[in-house]
């Protein structure tokens, strides 16, 4: 007959085993970036990626200009006149398949950017970088 710590051990742990899918964390998005025009016609196409993973990542939004935004940039070693940062997870960069390294920092590249402001990241990467987040693997 088992004693009560060895069953309550044995509970515990097949608690354990059952609940861990239940409690594993979404991911965290953050969007730091300022709130005026043409930030926000930029952050189009990335809301459109995002509302796509809507119930499973957690997005989290704090203009760049405002002092927890200032606060929020400087911790993740940034400074200056920054439009646009995603952040997944706290991590701005992300390795793609093809081996290179884009960074979710200014403009995403993209057709009908606001004065054709683009950067080295596109919503395609940001996708491919959230579905990494989740575990997923490329179609």
């Amino acid at each position: 007959m088992p004693t009560r710590r060895t069953a309550l051990a044995l509970i515990v742990a097949a608690a354990a085993v059952h609940v861990r899918p239940v409690l594993a964390a979404q991911p965290v998005v953050e969007i730091l970036a300022m709130g005026h025009w043409p930030v926000r016609k930029a952050l189009e196409p990335v809301r459109e990626v995002l509302a796509r993973y809507a119930g499973r990542i957690r997005v989290v939004e704090m203009d760049i200009e405002a002092p927890d935004g200032e606060k929020r940039l400087k911790a993740v070693g940034l400074k200056g006149h920054i439009p646009i940062v995603v952040l997944i997870d706290g991590g701005k960069a992300f390795k793609r398949p093809d081996g290179r390294t884009v960074e979710f920092v200014n403009f995403p590249a993209a057709a009908g950017n606001p004065m054709g402001m683009n950067g080295q990241w596109s919503a395609a990467d940001l996708e491919a970088a959230l579905r990494a987040a989740l575990g997923e693997t490329a179609d």
